[in-house]
């Protein structure tokens, strides 16, 4: 019976009624619905005047019988308890108990597998995304996350579809031969345009005449070498090639092995990662660990030998980290990487460098040999100590051959025109013959290497980038001056008398390089012999 009014009020007559209907073994929902009033509301009323409310609806034996006969005809439960006029629950329990209805937990992920096949295989057909969606009653939004595979639910991120029900084999077939690309029909793999097939894209793929070659001299009895040099690739590239696209008796066909090749290219794909739960797991395991890409993917070959489905290359780990499209692991690891790096910074063309300096650097390569074998004496190694939060700094020089030590006071800063006149100051007291280079790393404090030479006559050479041991003097030198000066100490409170003591002490140690002489007993038999 319809009521009048809002359904948030309940009249004395809808009172009535929902009391003879609650006390006569109805439940308070299907009461409401027949009065036509809200449940909460109903339900509330029930319980302040004490009605008999039941969990389970009391259904009579006809209703039991009308129900089973309604099911075994091939109804859906809710259209039965409708029809009855019970709720859903009690159709269930009916249905459970005669074996005319097993529920399923998974049961809206079945319905809506077997739907997304239903527009999948329209897209098969090559109709456009907008008509398959139009076909099936869904938004355009909804069939774009069902061309990715992807779903989201109750406010949550998009995630990957999990497949349930008899249409899983189905779905997961559709999906593998089926090219969504947005903008684009959807193409089955079987039927790649021939444009597309012929189409080349770029140098780094072999071309179908390169195949074709391939296969020719291949059926010609040449070695892999032989046929990567008249292909103009490389052995490894010709041996992935034919390992890869070869039958089970070893015969290559080469346009086989570019249409596949064709359908490899096709986007979107799901990234390897993203699709394996317990691959994430272990790789984000490992990163806590502060393990870098390269250490995990060698630990997942050595742990899981016979399981190459989840080996994965140090690219496919950083591809994973940096792209968040190819997912799969979550961005609080990125802290763990080494580097601290959320994105990759790419490299430079050769072409594309600027030079460090607006003055050209003469680099170590074109250093004299004489320098190399510290034969000839005066030729020097400088860096720079920093303090604490790079606010100060101490210059360091080291002779090649003798290990003697100067340290270089930097009282206005670090600057370059700092670094450049400090330098000229105690590289000038040196005698002409023992100014004979200095070799510096690409530090901007050296900007001015090409004044310091002109005002010194001793000339810079430049490590390569990240190349310490190209100075390993020098490096060597700082580490034994930590003894004095400390990572996070302040250096602007030493003076230059400070520097001149650790300078004699350093100085003043035997050296087993030396046959345990000091850098100062050699450096003043080189004094004594000029």
């Amino acid at each position: 019976m319809a009521a009048e009014g809002s359904v948030w009020e309940i009249s004395p007559v809808q009172e009535s009624e929902l009391e003879s209907l609650v006390c006569g073994g109805l439940s308070v929902r299907a009461a409401a619905g027949r009065v036509g009033v809200h449940y909460g509301r109903a339900l509330a009323l029930a319980h302040s005047r004490k009605w008999p409310v039941s969990t389970k609806r009391h259904s009579t034996g006809d209703e039991r019988a009308t129900i089973r006969a309604a099911l075994a005809s091939g109804m859906e439960p809710m259209d039965v308890a409708r029809a009855v006029g019970v709720g859903s629950s009690v159709v269930y329990r009916v249905g459970m108990a005669a074996g005319l209805w097993v529920r399923h937990c998974d049961g809206v992920t079945r319905k809506s597998t077997t739907r997304r096949c239903e527009y999948l295989l329209l897209r098969a057909r090559s109709m456009d995304r907008r008509g398959a969606a139009k076909a099936v009653g869904i938004s355009v939004e909804t069939a774009l996350d069902w061309d990715k595979g992807v779903t989201k639910r109750n406010g949550q991120p998009r995630s990957a579809f999990v497949p349930a029900g008899p249409d899983v084999g189905l779905y997961n077939r559709l999906m593998s031969v089926l090219e969504c690309v947005p903008g684009r029909q959807a193409v089955p793999v079987e039927i790649v345009p021939v444009e597309r097939v012929e189409k080349v894209i770029s140098s780094r793929y072999l071309s179908v005449l390169e195949r074709e070659k391939i296969a020719d001299l291949r059926r010609a009895g040449k070695g892999i070498r032989e046929i990567a040099r008249q292909v103009g690739r490389s052995p490894g590239t010709v041996s992935r090639e034919i390992a890869r696209n070869s039958s089970n008796e070893g015969r290559y066909e080469p346009h086989q092995a570019h249409r596949r090749s064709v359908l490899r290219r096709f986007r979107p794909k799901v990234a390897k990662i993203a699709a394996n739960p317990a691959l994430a797991a272990f790789i984000q395991e490992r990163l806590s660990l502060r393990h870098s890409p390269e250490q995990i993917a060698g630990a997942l070959r050595r742990q899981f030998p016979d399981d190459q489905a989840i080996w994965v290359c140090v690219e496919t780990i950083y591809q994973a980290l940096y792209l968040q499209s190819r997912g799969g692991l979550k961005r609080q690891v990125q802290a763990a990487l080494r580097t601290g790096r959320a994105r990759r910074i790419p490299r430079k063309r050769p072409d594309q460098r600027r030079s460090r300096f607006v003055d050209e650097m003469v680099m170590i390569s074109d250093r004299p040999a004489e320098v190399e074998d510290r034969a000839v004496p005066g030729h020097w190694e400088g860096d720079l100590i920093l303090g604490a939060g790079n606010a100060s700094a101490i210059g360091t020089l080291v002779e090649r051959s003798t290990r003697y030590v100067m340290l270089v006071h930097l009282p206005d800063g670090h600057t370059a025109e700092a670094v450049r006149d400090q330098l000229v100051k105690v590289i000038s007291t040196l005698p002409e013959h023992l100014r004979g280079s200095l070799t510096w790393d690409q530090g901007c404090e050296m900007a001015g290497h090409k004044s310091f030479s002109i005002a010194t006559g001793c000339p810079v050479y430049f490590c390569d980038p990240a190349s310490p041991w190209q100075r390993g003097s020098n490096e060597n030198t700082n580490g034994l001056l930590r003894q004095y000066f400390p990572k996070g100490t302040d250096l602007s409170v030493f003076g230059p008398e400070d520097l001149e003591h650790v300078a004699q002490e350093l100085n003043a140690r035997p050296r087993k390089t030396l046959n345990f002489e000091t850098p100062a007993e050699r450096m003043r038999d080189l004094l004594a012999s000029t």
